[in-house]
């Protein structure tokens, strides 16, 4: 089976490793996942992974937000209110968060 990808000799130019430059770690990969279920609140995020820190969760939040992966909303409210939504380009990681589930129920 011959892979397109595998003659990827470009370093940093190389489609994979942007999107994985994009996605990266594992804070990025399951924020990105937590909001396929809808917009999300910093809080809630932060409930739902359990030990992330706020410092990088806020860290994690701004890089998807530079690379339009999500979109920020505040609200003028004391305390402030900011709730998170994948954008379009977010959304279409649904493929890839779905074979990664597969692979890891077939494999771990």
């Amino acid at each position: 089976m011959e892979i397109p990808f595998s003659q990827c000799t470009g370093g940093a130019e190389c489609a994979t490793e942007k999107a994985l430059n994009i996605i990266g770690g594992k804070w990025s990969f399951l924020i990105i996942k937590h909001l396929f279920g809808g917009t999300m609140r910093f809080g809630e995020l932060r409930k739902t992974l359990h030990d992330i820190s706020p410092k990088t969760l806020t860290l994690k939040l701004k890089e998807l937000e530079h690379h339009n992966i999500l979109t920020r909303k505040a609200y003028l409210t004391i305390p402030p209110t900011v709730e998170y939504t994948l954008t379009p380009k977010g959304e279409d990681m649904i493929l890839v968060i779905q074979a990664m589930h597969a692979w890891g129920e077939k494999w771990t």
